[in-house]
């Protein structure tokens, strides 16, 4: 008998990097962005302002791979637990464990028969991975990647960060502040889109909620900037 298998292609696999590389980039350009804006408000001189973006992009940069990278290794840590805790009681009481799989698959849908007959071939074949994959929810494709979250961060805020950057560097001084502003928030929407693209997302959607949020930050910090400048 032939036995023909429909592929599908889904996004499980991309959760990881794909928030590691999103989050990176929105934050590179909010924050460097906003930075610029706070400090062209207070009426800094060009270099002052060039000075600022460079180090916005060098400090964000390292602190998003430190932080992806303590925040996902902790979050591995707790999966490796989960993980060894479910291999200890597999090894103390199968039968409850063969139970408790079956009880899975019957609140999924599964007849109480089918469903016991289906919990054995699997401990039988993997017991741990079984266990593992429908009673914790972890799986290899979305298992958490602490190198990869931090590396991808950190390049993905660089880039973000550049492009506030760059055109902080050529733009006319005179319109600095409305070019950057307009120019981040195309950026951002940008973004959206592009990760909704890639995630297969609704795309008005992200580009509304990434677009709404990064105008209002550097409304803020631009207004909070003008302030000091008076006030100077």
């Amino acid at each position: 008998m032939t036995h023909h298998f429909h592929t599908e292609l889904h996004r499980n696999g991309r959760v990881g990097w794909l928030r590691a590389a999103v989050l990176g980039a929105n934050d590179g350009i909010i924050s460097t962005a906003c930075l610029l804006l706070g400090v062209a408000s207070a009426n800094a001189t060009h270099d002052e302002l060039l000075i600022t973006g460079v180090a916005a992009l060098v400090a964000g940069a390292m602190s998003m791979a430190a932080g992806e990278y303590v925040s996902v290794s902790s979050q591995a840590d707790t999966e490796q637990a989960e993980i060894d805790r479910e291999r200890e009681e597999l090894h103390a009481n199968p039968v409850a464990e063969h139970r408790e799989l079956a009880a899975i698959y019957i609140a999924r849908g599964v007849t109480p028969e089918l469903a016991a007959q289906v919990a054995d071939q699997m401990m039988s074949h993997d017991a741990l991975s079984a266990h593992t994959r429908d009673e914790l929810g972890i799986n290899a494709e979305t298992a958490a990647q602490p190198v990869q979250a931090a590396v991808t961060s950190a390049l993905t805020f660089s880039g973000g960060s550049a492009l506030p950057l760059v055109t902080a560097m050529l733009a006319p001084a005179a319109y600095l502040v409305p070019i950057l502003a307009a120019t981040s928030l195309l950026f951002l929407i940008g973004l959206g889109l592009l990760a909704a693209r890639v995630g297969r997302a609704p795309l008005l959607q992200a580009a509304m909620r990434v677009g709404f949020w990064g105008a209002l930050a550097m409304a803020v910090t631009t207004l909070v900037g003008t302030l000091f400048g008076i006030v100077a």
